[in-house]
């Protein structure tokens, strides 16, 4: 089966077929530095480190783009109501992206651009637009005209006419079409802005990401992704520009829109008071388990957001762990004439790669692939408890199958990378504190006093705290 993506401007699932053979191109629109990254920031960036991993896997040689928004706005605002310069706004809130997106596990693309460092190539797609009749001029400011270009709401499925008739009255009457969309602003006090032939500006928001995929990617490309809600009119706006500037299409051969993230059900808006932070949600749930909450759905569908959810997904993730519990032990026991736990161990490794990459082919279906570890953990679950019941030998050919298998799949969605939850003062007393009980109990079972030992591990149980006993040692978790 080869790899095939659902792409938004044709509405369908099509077999993908690189621009390059063997080399990958994909832009990815990254955040507007004006505050800390949002749980609504994380999944596109989730989605897309996965798509870049199982594209190397597959062998392809991938260039990955992604930009900063560092002139915007919400970033102007956010700098003169703390009076300071719009730049500092931008790498506070930059360094802020590194930081959690580290955590999570997401790889760094290979460029970042930013909107500041590359006024030049905006400027000139700009002149060029006005200079081939696609962009017209108005008291310093410089507007797309959507109307001179055919192909315009091919993305989104609109309309011309639909757009106008819905348009709201349109108070700029310098505008030849209401959506005519602004490719340069004039300056205004209080706002950064540079020299151009219409007089000192600013970018307007869509023109950045075609001048910086021009730049570094070329005329068309494979891959454009980011949430649905930029299908329009960001999207859909970079088409028209973009290929009104270079005359040629497809400016990008697939479009890949993750869906939007709910709160409860609910559309998450710092108005509803449901806006989570990355950095907060990291306070209470290690950076894994969110990896794995947002994965365990595919990535077009909505994604609701809760404790409860959050939860469940830290319980799948601690099985899929467990798993890889005992291997140490495996390795440094005997290995014997292998029976039939290995043969089937192998058989259930075997398979579970090909539905792993049946699963991701199929429009990286990241919830598929992971119901496939669930699998082969099972499997590996059996195996072990064969070969330390004594049932059967261990045979390491089998097993290291199976772990290579469990590992490369663990990889490529980035589950394993580790990460815990930020600790409290509070939460290393209790840490600490469940430690303490756990070593009482140990020394009560050494006793022999067994009522006592029972009696710590059922006090823990009430209050949510369950205890295992493993061949290494006494774990707990929350139940």
């Amino acid at each position: 089966m080869s790899l095939k993506v659902f792409n938004t401007l044709t509405k369908k699932k099509e077999e993908f077929i690189p621009l390059e053979p063997g080399r990958v191109k994909m832009y990815v629109c990254g955040v507007t530095p004006y505050n800390h990254p949002h749980i609504g920031n994380a999944r596109p960036f989730i989605t897309w480190d996965v798509i870049r991993r199982y594209l190397e896997y597959s062998g392809y040689q991938v260039t990955h783009i992604q930009n900063f928004t560092d002139v915007d706005d919400k970033i102007i605002h956010a700098a003169n109501s703390e009076g300071v310069a719009w730049d500092s706004i931008a790498n506070r809130y930059i360094a802020s992206y590194f930081e959690v997106m580290d955590r999570l596990n997401i790889r760094r693309a290979n460029v970042y651009p930013r909107v500041s460092d590359h006024i030049r190539q905006i400027v000139d797609m700009v002149a060029k637009l006005v200079d081939d009749g696609f962009a017209y001029e108005a008291d310093g400011d410089v507007y797309f005209s959507v109307e001179k270009f055919s192909g315009y709401g091919k993305l989104s499925g609109r309309s011309l006419d639909d757009m106008k008739a819905g348009a709201r009255v349109e108070v700029d009457e310098r505008k030849g079409h209401p959506m005519d969309f602004a490719l340069w602003k004039s300056a205004k006090p209080g706002e950064p802005s540079w020299d151009s032939p219409w007089g000192k500006g600013r970018p307007g928001w869509h023109i950045e990401c075609s001048a910086m995929s021009f730049h570094y990617l070329g005329a068309s490309f494979d891959f454009h992704g980011g949430g649905s809600d930029l299908v329009f009119p960001h999207h859909e706006n970079e088409i028209a520009q973009s290929e009104a500037f270079t005359g040629l299409e497809p400016f990008v051969r697939y479009w890949l829109h993750n869906g939007f993230i709910t709160v409860n059900e609910e559309k998450m808006s710092k108005s509803l008071g449901n806006f989570f932070l990355v950095k907060d949600i990291l306070e209470h749930f290690a950076p894994d388990v969110l990896r794995f909450f947002i994965l365990s759905t595919h990535y077009r569908s909505p994604l609701d957001f809760s404790d409860e959810r959050l939860s469940e997904a830290a319980r799948g993730l601690e099985r899929l762990k467990t798993a890889m519990e005992m291997w140490n032990l495996l390795e440094a026991s005997t290995p014997g004439k292998p029976g039939e736990a290995a043969a089937a161990l192998t058989q259930a490794a075997m398979q579970a790669k090909a539905d792993f990459v049946a699963a991701m082919d199929d429009d990286f279906n990241t919830a598929l692939a992971i119901s496939v570890m669930f699998g082969l953990a099972k499997e590996l679950n059996i195996y072990q408890n064969a070969v330390v019941s004594g049932k059967d030998f261990h045979d390491q050919t089998a097993f290291s199958i199976a772990k290579e298998t469990y590992l490369l799949m663990g990889d490529i969605l980035g589950i394993f990378g580790g990460g815990k939850v930020q600790e409290t003062d509070d939460s290393k007393l209790i840490s600490q504190l469940i430690d303490l009980i756990i070593e009482l109990r140990q020394q009560a079972r050494q006793k022999k006093d067994w009522a006592t030992a029972d009696q710590l591990r059922d006090r823990l149980g009430e209050i949510g705290i369950v205890l295992e006993d493993t061949p290494q040692g006494v774990r707990w978790k929350r139940h």
